[in-house]
């Protein structure tokens, strides 16, 4: 199953020419992308003497709206100024200043739509005056190609032209020209405006890193803002480099902090705003690293401050759906819903995009929805013939509906059709044989995997799964061809002489000593003080060739070369020691040495008696059956039935063992040993004794309590 890919949120940019922060539809890594000056033509703001005397009235009536005009224009009231524009365009329509004071002042009012209608109506009047004033009015319309149209068409590329050609050429993602062209920009321009190209360039680096892994370029740019700080973190995400990256921001933050705190019209609210997408990039950062918790934890405070970029919303809203997977599924179907806001698609790049919508299709997975999985699935595939993540999601879904023989062969259909994206197919295709059962097929397709095939744990796999199918030549085919290939593209490396030794051992162990002669000998060769292959190879000699074996143990050391200096006694007495020699007692003048022929007399140990059982005889004969179980014992008779201490109801109707006791005669002490004559006066009955006919046997309490009980067995006023 495929796992869902977190991403990095995009960032708000400067728009400068409306004077106030904005957003521009820029991609990932998150950049302060700026947009030159829209400037109001300084003679759409002169006072028009009309020199003819016939027209005194009007030229004054004229003369009077330009003024009004001009002065909208220095306070900014570009509302205002839009009403008096359509009095001077009433008495000439073709008027060029008038035109393009309206146009500029729509701009400025952010009626985009409005200012290109105004230029395409009046194409002819205006010309090329106004490409930049038109190209910019299609980039802010999200119509991209149009204004790249545009300005490849202006007679001239002005420095403000090309500052936008470099937007442009950002939004269409053209990373390496947009990088020549604010490279060309801050070489020849001196202005106040210079950190904010840096700005965008640290952004354009950015993207390369992130989106081509371009190495990183020294450009000698400072990280005197958070923007420039921030862009340079970003950089490093591209390149793995986490922990500088996380550091990276945390100085981003620390200066952005510090430049908002000047202004004492920013509220603590602003503050965090500015910073909730620093705080997103660095919830990813910790992401990538493994936090997930404390990543989880500074996702949801962005999201709970509702920023107003929604590019920024729908990556981390799309990341926390990442984090939760199969789990907390609620909140992801909530959380998915900020990804589909509108203007999202302006505002991240296209892998941002193609990954949301992924993600989307695996969430339809995991909560159960298989046709909506399906058909976002074959859209995607659609989308992106080529793309292997479409048909790896339909493959898991129908995995999870048990359909591993159709999974298989959607696999297979698309290994065909693409062969350049088939190595992860086939990866996968020989996960789905192994669930089945199919060792040997899934090692035909890795084998398969012209890419993969030679590498070492590509090779450990396949002989780990040959062994266990018992299919010894298939494992040692799999060597040959890795060694083969290692002999002519790496002959002599690690890699190869690994794979050599492995194979010898290999073939050694399944008794093959004649196959791992050739591999022992190259070994051998390669390094001839090595007397464990040596002996290897003189071990599998002995079976093949005895001459040859008594010839290649003449390289063998000596036993004087081989025997080492060591200190028996200092090893025993080591840390280590598993067993220590025990010192002799020093000879003391009570303790003297006795004479010769006087042995020591080994002291033996006092055996301890055993224990017999209680009650046992000793003289008596113990059983021989004693260790045989009760039943087995040939004079086991079984247990006697029917013997009980009290036997109730036997004997005369009603009578009770006790009564008859008394009864009998024979049990009295008085009694002669004969019974007496029937009707004799000697055998009288004791006067306390009651006849049986009189006797009620005991009931106890538990017998009265079970009668209860079966009385109410009929329940409530029942049958």
């Amino acid at each position: 199953m495929r796992n869902m890919r977190p991403m990095a949120p995009p960032k708000d940019s400067v728009m400068r020419a409306t004077r106030q922060k904005g957003q521009v539809s820029e991609g990932h890594p998150q950049c302060k992308l700026l947009i030159p000056d829209v400037h109001v033509p300084t003679s759409a703001f002169r006072l028009v003497v009309v020199h003819s005397s016939k027209m005194a009235s009007a030229a004054l009536s004229t003369a009077a709206l330009w003024t009004e005009v001009n002065r909208c224009g220095q306070n900014g009231d570009y509302t205002r100024a839009l009403k008096a524009l359509p009095k001077i365009l009433q008495a000439n329509k073709e008027d060029v200043t008038a035109l393009h004071c309206k146009i500029v002042c729509l701009i400025q009012n952010g009626t985009f739509r409005e200012a290109l209608n105004v230029m395409n109506m009046h194409t002819k009047v205006l010309g090329s005056e106004l490409v930049f004033e038109k190209a910019y009015c299609e980039y802010r319309l999200n119509r991209v190609e149009s204004s790249l149209k545009t300005i490849e068409g202006a007679p001239e590329q002005t420095d403000k032209l090309k500052e936008l050609y470099g937007q442009v050429l950002y939004r269409l993602e053209r990373y390496d020209e947009c990088k020549s062209v604010y490279t060309d920009l801050i070489r020849n321009s001196q202005d106040e405006y210079e950190e904010e190209r840096k700005t965008n360039l640290a952004a354009v680096m950015a993207a390369l890193s992130q989106w081509e892994k371009t190495p990183l370029e020294e450009l000698g740019l400072p990280e005197t803002t958070y923007e420039l700080c921030y862009n340079t973190a970003c950089m490093l995400i591209g390149q793995g480099q986490l922990t500088a990256a996380y550091n990276k921001l945390q100085q981003a933050e620390e200066l952005c902090r510090r430049s908002l705190a000047d202004d004492s019209d920013i509220t603590e609210e602003d503050i965090e705003s500015e910073l909730a997408v620093i705080h997103s990039q660095m919830a990813y950062v910790m992401q990538l690293q493994g936090r997930t918790d404390e990543s989880l934890q500074l996702y949801n405070q962005v999201i709970k401050l509702k920023p107003s970029d929604v590019g920024l919303l729908a990556v981390t809203a799309n990341n926390i759906i990442t984090i939760n997977k199969d789990q907390n599924v609620f909140d992801s179907k909530k959380k998915v819903k900020l990804t589909n806001a509108e203007g999202v698609e302006y505002k991240l790049a296209k892998k941002q995009l193609q990954a949301i919508e992924f993600n989307k299709a695996l969430l339809a997975m995991y909560t159960n929805q298989a046709d909506q999985c399906r058909k976002m699935a074959s859209g995607l595939q659609s989308q992106n013939p080529g793309h292997p993540q479409p048909v790896l999601i339909q493959v898991a879904q129908l995995c999870r509906e048990k359909q591993h023989s159709k999974a298989v062969e959607l696999l297979q259909q698309f290994s065909d059709q693409h062969p350049e994206s088939a190595s992860g197919i086939k990866l996968t295709m020989a996960q789905l044989y192994l669930v089945q059962g199919h060792v040997t097929k899934a090692c035909d397709v890795l084998r398969s995997i012209e890419e993969f095939k030679h590498k070492a744990g590509m090779v450990s796999a396949l002989v780990s799964m040959y062994s266990h199918e018992e299919d010894i030549d298939g494992a040692i085919d799999v060597f040959r061809h890795a060694i083969q290939h290692y002999q002519s593209e790496q002959p002599g490396s690690t890699a190869h002489l690994a794979l050599v030794r492995e194979a010898a051992n290999f073939k050694l162990k399944y008794g093959r000593k004649k196959e791992a002669i050739t591999d022992l000998e190259q070994l051998w060769k390669q390094n001839p003080k090595d007397i464990h292959t040596l002996a290897q190879l003189i071990s599998a000699y002995s079976l093949v060739d005895t001459d040859k074996a008594k010839s290649l143990s003449k390289h063998l050391p000596s036993a004087d070369t081989m025997s080492f200096k060591v200190d028996v006694d200092e090893l025993e007495n080591s840390h280590g020691a598993t067993y220590v020699r025990k010192k002799a007692a020093k000879v003391t003048g009570e303790n003297l040495p006795k004479e010769e022929g006087q042995g020591d007399l080994k002291k033996k140990k006092k055996k301890k008696k055993a224990k017999l059982p209680k009650n046992c005889d000793p003289k008596a004969t113990p059983d021989p059956e004693r260790w045989l179980p009760m039943r087995e014992r040939s004079y086991y008779r079984g247990k006697k039935k029917g013997k009980k201490k009290e036997q109730i109801g036997k004997g005369t109707q009603g009578a009770t063992a006790g009564a008859s006791s008394e009864l009998d005669a024979s049990k009295t002490a008085s009694s002669p040993p004969t019974s007496p004559r029937p009707g004799s006066a000697s055998s009288s009955v004791p006067a306390n004794v009651v006849p049986p006919r009189q006797q009620k046997p005991a009931s106890s309490g538990a017998t009265r309590k079970k009668a209860q009980q079966k009385k109410k067995k009929g329940g409530k006023g029942g049958w």
